[in-house]
């Protein structure tokens, strides 16, 4: 779960992180008073929408004067903006947060984030902060520095001294980042969070380092122990099809190909989804609908492929271990029958009960094809997209 630029830095002050002075605001109104009450000759106000990039979206303006936030704030709220991270999807903005303009000097990149292959907290730091954050990973990782953290030992002074003198930090600006950092690694802990990152860090013409940005991603699995961070959550932000998926108890996460895929448990779905790509075709989701599905919960995860309109053939691969293959067929049956399936249909039957499934298929008189093996099931599922009709 994504937390909002506002929701970020509010945390993020409560552990003592120093961040600029701030007013939501979900009206050009309340924006324009927002400004009147901060005071100032400069503002900058910042669309509120769970991605990055949104500078190069054209949500974030800054403002010379009263009038100028107001109509800064009305060109977003109630919009859309398409943020280069979202890809080609849509984020509205129903809030935007104003505050006044900082004298930069300089932009740093900090992190704490979960570094899973190591099995610690990790820290990253990079000289090189800003939007082009993205570029930098990807074309000069050596500017990106890590430091790991022992969980025995937590958090130690050193490790802000490192990182500190290589970002080329004053011996006073190190001594803030300590604490900076010390916020950071209490916050991902404190609430269970995958990452959390300011970017910028800045610091400003006068030495004071702020977090003029911030993002926090919280592990949704964790969400059941803070549930006043669960009611942050902004489903309007959300893939509506991962929302609806969620409310089946359906792992679902839509990707950018046209074969929709079904599978039970997640090893068999990225297994499926390495298949279709190795031969050629491209997932247009991961959906797992576990172990010990049933019907319903087919019916609604088959809807659910077909909502997605790019989809040009759906991809059925069953492993019967728990579920029975015979209640994934009714289940293929009665969704196929309620949406009228338009496109190009392949199913893999394999385990507990899959004569029986496969012999309720072929009596169903849909027009689909049973496969043989995996190979066999992404071949003919690629073939099929390549031929058929857009859903």
């Amino acid at each position: 779960m994504h937390l909002h630029e506002f929701q970020a830095k509010r945390l993020l002050a409560e552990r003592g992180v120093p961040v600029p002075v701030g007013q939501v605001a979900a009206s050009a109104e309340a924006a324009a008073a927002a400004a009147r009450a901060l005071g100032g000759a400069a503002w900058v106000v910042t669309a509120q929408v769970h991605a990055g990039g949104r500078g190069k979206a054209g949500g974030i303006q800054s403002c010379t004067d009263v009038p100028a936030v107001a109509a800064a704030a009305a060109a977003p709220i109630g919009r859309r903006l398409v943020p280069h991270q979202t890809g080609p999807r849509r984020l509205p903005a129903g809030q935007v947060l104003g505050g006044g303009a900082t004298d930069v000097a300089r932009e740093l990149y900090l992190a704490a984030l979960v570094d899973r292959a190591a099995g610690r907290v990790a820290f990253m730091a990079s000289a090189a902060g800003g939007m082009d954050i993205e570029a930098v990973a990807a074309e000069t990782p050596e500017r990106l520095l890590l430091t790991r953290i022992e969980p025995a030992v937590g958090l130690l002074p050193w490790h802000a001294r490192r990182l500190g003198y290589a970002l080329g930090l004053e011996r006073a600006q190190v001594g803030v980042l300590g604490k900076i950092l010390a916020g950071l690694y209490q916050l991902l802990q404190d609430a269970d969070a995958s990452l959390v990152e300011i970017n910028p860090l800045v610091v400003t013409r006068d030495g004071q380092l702020l977090a003029l940005d911030a993002k926090v991603n919280l592990d949704d699995n964790a969400l059941y122990r803070h549930p006043a961070l669960a009611e942050l959550r902004d489903a309007s932000q959300e893939d509506p099809r991962e929302l609806a998926a969620a409310a089946h108890q359906l792992s679902y996460i839509a990707l950018d190909g046209d074969i929709g895929c079904m599978v039970n448990g997640a090893g068999l779905a990225m297994a499926t989804m390495d298949l279709v790509q190795l031969h050629g075709g491209a997932p247009a989701n991961f959906l797992d609908v576990g172990g010990g599905t049933s019907a319903e919960r087919v019916a609604e995860a088959f809807k659910l492929i077909l909502s997605d309109g790019r989809v040009r053939a759906v991809l059925v691969n069953i492993f019967g271990g728990i579920v029975r293959c015979d209640l994934i067929a009714e289940g293929i049956i009665a969704a196929a029958r309620e949406v009228a399936l338009s496109v190009p249909l392949v199913v893999r039957l394999e385990g507990t009960r899959a004569d029986e499934g496969l012999a309720l298929l072929a009596a169903s008189g849909l027009a689909l094809q049973t496969a043989s093996s995996l190979t066999d099931a992404a071949e003919r599922a690629v073939a099929a997209a390549a031929a058929g009709p857009a859903a």
